[in-house]
């Protein structure tokens, strides 16, 4: 029987890459930027996570195109590479990336309007989960129609979310005035005095969040018409929202001191916008994000299940995550992820700030798989696989999967030891889904080198625990 899966048009995997990476992060970087750092840091940073994000970029291409046989991107390549195990660990890192990660969307809308409805108050009131809730299971049956009138809706959501962004790059170019921003160019006045290192490091979390969903195509990878489509999908997408995020962080020093930029309510473009144009601009700005965070939590929805059923297609996870519907719809995995964002989501009643702390959390998770995925580009470089054809370009990608390597295990080290901490009890807990599988299928839990990485983040998931216990780790 001939398959009836949709095949993506470039387009749209175009749009996968965009919709999964402009969601909330890009309007909550005026007072995330400003809070941490003036213009001259907020370029510095830029040009160290647009360096390094550009380098996984590549990483990604590459392996679309030489590794073709490798379906659902982040996972796949770190199970060839590593072996089951770190293949697991991947699948499950990427999955909870895409759980809080849509938690944080649906605490950022609610933050949103909590500024005209003060019920929702900063997004973590019973009425925003309550709501929340709704929204969460209003998707979910959506999807279960099908992945292709998803991926349709996720194309016309992507197009809708840029125009209020441009429009608000427009108007700020329009006002821009060089005084102001020469006055804040290197920190302005009545900030607290950091240096440029801890002024860069505080920017890291967020410019890994706003990052997160480069990979979008090739974790789509199995529906696109030819895997050439795949690459020129992500590095299209990503030039575009480097160049937007960029805009929007340095052109706010240009109509605002940064004190006024960094004690602002998030989302803080649109209390930007509003300062220059009145009331009008909040809500223009807000409209524009709950477009723009719906359409990326939907994208996002879709990748985190492809990932957790391409793993469990695999014999990486338990084979009733592999189940679909009649529509081709990974069904038991659409609701297993929509059980933990429920539970995360009534986690966030007891956050001081769910924001923020789903930000930094989302970061610290999605760090492990990129690891991975630059690791072993790095690897079949070094080894010269897959270079039979075109060698010449084996030392320009020996080169870029070095620097990706180093960029994101610093940026592991830039997180700090809280968020890492809590990442290794998710690793550990989830771990208990490998174990299943493995005696599922009567196989070894783990081979010698595997214990031994259980083994750390074991410890790390013990420590992590008593430091939530002891009020060390506080959320």
């Amino acid at each position: 029987m001939p398959s009836t899966v949709q095949k993506l048009s470039l387009s749209s995997l175009t749009a996968m890459v965009v919709g999964s990476m402009v969601g909330a992060g890009i309007f909550s970087l005026p007072r995330t930027f400003g809070d941490a750092t003036g213009p001259f840091g907020a370029i510095v940073a830029w040009c160290i996570a647009g360096a390094g994000m550009f380098t996984l970029a590549h990483v990604f291409r590459v392996l679309a195109e030489r590794k073709p046989d490798l379906d659902a991107g982040v996972y796949a390549y770190a199970r060839a590479g590593f072996g089951d195990y770190a293949g697991f660990l991947s699948a499950l890192g990427y999955w909870l990336v895409g759980c809080i990660a849509d938690v944080s969307y649906w605490v950022l809308i609610k933050a949103t309007l909590g500024a005209f409805f003060p019920v929702f108050g900063d997004g973590n009131t019973v009425a925003a989960v309550l709501v929340s809730s709704l929204g969460l299971w209003g998707f979910h049956f959506m999807i279960l129609r099908g992945i292709k009138e998803a991926a349709f809706i996720n194309t016309v959501v992507t197009i809708a979310k840029i125009v209020p962004i441009v429009i608000f790059i427009v108007i700020l170019l329009a006002a821009f005035d060089t005084e102001l921003f020469r006055a804040n160019f290197w920190g302005g006045a009545g900030m607290p005095e950091a240096s440029l290192f801890e002024q860069v490091r505080a920017t890291m979390p967020i410019t890994v969040f706003v990052f997160i969903g480069v990979e979008g195509a090739s974790v789509y990878s199995r529906y696109a018409r030819s895997r050439s489509e795949v690459g020129v999908a992500t590095s299209l997408g990503f030039a575009g929202v480097l160049g937007l995020m960029v805009l929007v962080t340095l052109l706010p020093y240009a109509t605002l001191e940064r004190p006024e930029i960094a004690g602002m309510r998030q989302p803080s473009m649109a209390s930007v916008l509003e300062s220059l144009v009145g009331p009008w601009g909040s809500v223009f700005v807000s409209v524009g994000l709950i477009v723009s965070v719906l359409g990326a939590y939907l994208a996002w929805s879709l990748i985190c299940v492809e990932v957790i059923f391409c793993a469990a297609k695999n014999g990486d996870m338990p084979r009733v995550l592999a189940q679909e519907n009649s529509n081709e719809v990974p069904a038991a995995a659409l609701w297993l992820s929509n059980g933990v964002i429920q539970l995360f989501l009534i986690s966030t009643l007891f956050s001081n700030d769910a924001f923020r702390l789903m930000v930094e959390l989302t970061s610290a998770m999605v760090l492990v798989p990129y690891l991975l995925v630059a690791s072993y580009g790095l690897l079949l470089a070094r080894r010269g696989e897959t270079y039979e054809l075109r060698p010449e370009e084996r030392r320009r990608d020996l080169i870029l999967a070095g620097a990706a390597t180093v960029y994101t295990a610093f940026m592991i080290y830039a997180g700090g030891l809280k968020l890492l901490l809590l990442s290794t009890i998710l690793y550990a807990i989830g771990t208990v889904l490998h174990l299943y599988t493995r005696r599922e299928q009567k196989k070894p839990l783990f081979k010698p080198r595997e214990w031994l990485v259980f083994m750390v983040a074991a410890a790390g998931c013990i420590f992590g625990i008593y430091g939530l216990v002891t009020g060390y780790i506080t959320l």
